[in-house]
This record gives C-alpha cells, structure tokens and sequence, in this order.
C-alpha cells in the first residue's frame, strides 16, 4: 500500500462580536490545535492526513465540531500541491516552522 499523503486546509471566518461568539469561536479554535491542526495564517489552519481516505473520513468529524454560523471551507491537496505553495510577501507561522522542521530557535 502507498501512501499519497493530503493536507486539509481549512478557512474559517466566525462572527466574534458578542462574548459568546467569542467564546465559540475560541472552542473552535482550540478543537482545531487539539486535532492537530497548525495555523498558516489567522484563520486558515491546515493538518496532514496519510492518505485521501483518511481526509476525507476526518471531514466527517470535521463537520460534527463546527461552529453553526461563519464561514468554514476546506481544501484537499496532495502533498505535492502543498508543497509548491509560494509565499509573496512575509514567510512561514512559526508555528509551521516549528512542526515542519524548517528551522529552528537559537537561544
């Protein structure tokens, strides 16, 4: 069997105007990092899956956990997509860095 790993990426824009639309937006968020998701950029995280089946079936979860008003999409790429990703202005989350091994921290 070969794995064709498949990142899921994820845009999200959830009302925040209230404190319990902060309070879900927040849940949200912090279902996303305990499922291991890392963020690209505010609002749009993504995880690796080891293969298409694998993503989708996480889509099924995905969908029983989200907040009932905003905006969510997801996006499958393979990991050969992902990684032709080009970045115009800035660079890397520190977060992506940090999971994806690209650099590191000198103290």
């Amino acid at each position: 069997m070969t794995y064709d790993f498949m990142r899921l990426i994820l845009f999200f824009d959830l009302p925040v105007v209230t404190k319990e639309q902060r309070k879900i937006y927040a849940q949200f968020r912090k279902f996303l990092i305990k499922n291991g998701y890392i963020m690209m950029q505010y609002s749009v995280y993504c995880k690796i899956f080891a293969n298409r089946e694998a993503a989708v079936k996480h889509v099924g979860v995905l969908g029983k956990n989200v907040p009932k008003s905003g905006q969510i999409r997801i996006l499958l790429v393979t990991e050969k997509q992902y990684s032709k990703i080009e970045i115009i202005v800035g660079g890397k989350s520190l977060q992506e860095e940090l999971v994806n091994g690209d650099s590191f921290i000198k103290i």
